[in-house]
């Protein structure tokens, strides 16, 4: 696990805030809150892949969202009380940068909506040799 300083000096001051400091971007600002392309998101600070395009739907939160993580992917759910209201946080369990939250008021098959700054994400597309493996 990299100290602050090498984040700091490899992440954007936005990604920094948000995933080494638990903060969010404002809704509708992301890059990828509207993206349609088919492939994998990973963790900004480690490349861990989190979540899949196969899961991403439009919530209409103003963040990426996601029914489930790719199976495996190190996703950590704790508890979030700050603020003053009860959320469950979510962050990589690779690396502990802070993804979003999740809630129970996703679409099936799970009922949950993962929403995700799109700060704490990289996406990569999938190629087609690599989606027929």
């Amino acid at each position: 696990m990299k100290d602050d300083e090498a984040y700091r000096d490899k992440l954007t001051p936005l990604q920094f805030r948000v995933t080494r400091e638990k903060g969010t971007e404002r809704a509708f600002s992301g890059e990828y809150e509207k993206e349609k392309g088919s492939g994998v998101y990973q963790c900004i600070c480690c490349e861990t892949p989190l979540f899949s395009s196969q899961a991403k739907y439009d919530s209409g939160s103003g963040w990426p969202s996601y029914f489930a993580p790719i199976d495996g992917a190190p996703v950590v759910e704790t508890s979030d009380d700050a603020f003053g209201m009860r959320r469950t946080e979510v962050s990589c369990g690779q690396c502990d940068a802070h993804l979003g939250h999740v809630f129970p008021d996703g679409p099936p098959p799970t009922g949950l909506r993962y929403c995700i700054n799109s700060a704490s994400l990289n996406f990569t597309t999938e190629t087609p040799s690599a989606a027929q493996d």
